[in-house]
């Protein structure tokens, strides 16, 4: 087993021999927009996984891979002249699902950005379910009827002040008196 960063640096050599074979033409006329995105290489240095994205529509992307599948041995050949191993390793190419997958981010987030929209305005539009303030204060108490008409009656001794009081105590003593 080979070295991993051995097997990644040659997995990088492939990558740009392909892509720069790709560049120059393959002379298929299959072959549309590609791109090659990776390369993995097994640790055995023996087989060689090229991932590649096609730019249009899935008719082109199914000609691409087909192109690619006819050109395998052709750039087989090319990566064996441009790389130092004793072996070549056998290429397969795969399409890869980044597009897909970022697709599927966008409609991920767009769908998400419009739950947060429903949301924000079903917060405007939102009533409390009991009361607004939630918290717990002291309680007033209210008083009962007779404590209220037992508190007109001490604020009718407070009109008359302390003296009118004492003036009533000075007259019942005198009367006591006689």
């Amino acid at each position: 087993m080979a070295d991993p960063a051995r097997a990644r640096k040659m997995a990088d050599r492939i990558k740009v021999i392909v892509a720069k074979r790709i560049e120059r033409g393959l002379r298929d006329p299959r072959l549309g927009f590609v791109t090659i995105t990776d390369v993995k290489v097994t640790g055995d240095l023996q087989h060689a996984s090229v991932f590649y994205t096609v730019y249009g529509s899935a008719e082109e992307r199914a000609d691409s891979a087909a192109a690619l599948k006819a050109a395998t041995g052709m750039l087989r050949s090319e990566v064996g002249k441009n790389i130092t191993a004793r072996l070549t390793p056998s290429l397969e190419f795969i399409a890869d699902a980044i597009p897909e997958n970022a697709a599927l981010i966008d409609d991920l987030l767009r769908e998400a950005r419009e739950r947060d929209t429903q949301v924000e305005e079903q917060a405007r539009t939102a009533k409390y379910a009991g009361d607004e303030d939630p918290y717990v204060k002291p309680r007033e108490y209210a008083d009962d009827e007779d404590d209220d008409d037992d508190d007109e009656d001490q604020d009718d001794d407070s009109e008359d002040g302390p003296a009118a009081g004492q003036h009533a105590e000075v007259t019942a003593e005198a009367e006591s008196q006689k």
